[in-house]
């Protein structure tokens, strides 16, 4: 065999979604901070199209970087690749890499919990893993400051009319919208419907209201359409139906764990979630992501939770990547039956 370049992978998915992680076989990029790095790399793309475009990737998958951490309290630092964003935080690709880390033997794990500190782009999230039989097998992973951004905005979209529409972010941005209004009940044979619903919907809040994180200026955007169920109130607890259209066309298999942050920055703006509650999401395949406020505080003056999302990881295989010297698609492709064009 010849290559040149090899990258060591450990793959994994949380709750359905696959979240790679990238181990070996690259160098750091440049940047002063971790967010600074994720910026390099969203402007380089040499790496985005290496492993997420065919025929080493696809719409689905999503693929985290391993780098040395900038802040003396993390542990080790990661940056997210999705499909068409390089995020400042992931629900989902945290629990997928925090699981590499503890079953692989990168970090150590101590049973029957591990604690440790992980720098995202976004910031510092602190992770604790119940562990048993070398098994990380429930991440806790305390996310970014979320809040609610806008509370039942109009928002004209062609062929659907006016939209009440919730805007938030839960470590990224989101906008939300009732699904049962839009006719939908979580099955799976509703994804494709979804998905470019979705994609319209958050194009369209882009277009006409617009999201600005008060502290981060480079994340003007929403990243995402979350369609969300009732709210209930079980014996365990309050439980919703969720599902995220990600661009440029496909739904979470997992609850997404920045779509609970943000839903519970809107419950909680509402009062209708408090610190002594907790929801538990549950995604298109049945999966969950379960999520409390640990707390309050502002961002950018604005009231703020600080929440805590926890859910499953599991490791499905290791693999190397590499680039013939003579491939004549040294980037890869995306075509658009598979890959819907963006926007």
């Amino acid at each position: 065999m010849r290559s040149t370049k090899t990258i060591h992978v450990i793959s994994a998915h949380a709750e359905g979604e696959v979240g790679d992680v990238i181990v070996g076989g690259v160098t750091p990029p440049p940047g002063d901070t971790i967010w600074e790095q994720s910026r390099w790399i969203a402007r380089d793309n040499t790496l985005r199209n290496f492993v997420l475009n065919e025929p080493r990737g696809g719409v689905f998958r999503h693929v985290n970087l391993l780098v040395p951490p900038k802040h003396p309290d993390a542990d080790a630092a990661f940056i997210i690749m999705e499909p068409e964003d390089t995020p400042p935080m992931s629900g989902s690709n945290s629990i997928c890499v925090s699981t590499v880390l503890l079953d692989s033997g990168i970090l150590p794990m101590r049973e029957p919990v591990t604690e440790i500190t992980l720098e995202a782009p976004g910031g510092l999230v602190r992770v604790r893993a119940e562990c048993r039989n070398g098994k990380a097998e429930r991440i806790f992973v305390r996310n970014l400051p979320s809040f609610a951004d806008r509370l039942d905005a109009k928002l004209e979209v062609e062929g659907l009319g006016t939209l009440t529409v919730d805007t938030a972010y839960g470590g990224d941005s989101f906008v939300i919208v009732d699904a049962a209004a839009m006719g939908f009940a979580f099955k799976p044979d509703e994804t494709l419907d979804i998905a470019r619903l979705g994609v319209r919907i958050t194009n369209a809040a882009n277009a006409a209201l617009g999201f600005n994180h008060p502290e981060n200026p480079d994340w003007k955007h929403f990243s995402f359409c979350l369609f969300a169920g009732a709210v209930e109130r079980t014996a365990e607890g309050l439980r919703a139906g969720a599902a995220v259209a990600i661009q440029p066309g496909k739904v979470d298999r997992s609850p997404t764990g920045t779509a609970l942050s943000a839903r519970m920055a809107v419950l909680h703006a509402r009062g209708q979630m408090g610190l002594e509650d907790r929801l538990t999401a549950v995604s298109v395949i049945g999966s969950t992501f379960t999520g409390r406020i640990v707390g309050t505080t502002t961002v950018g003056g604005r009231p703020a939770v600080l929440p805590e999302i926890s859910g499953r990881a599991w490791i499905t295989g290791t693999h190397q990547h590499m680039l013939d010297p003579e491939d004549p698609w040294p980037e890869g492709y995306r075509l658009a039956d598979t890959w819907p064009k963006k926007g």
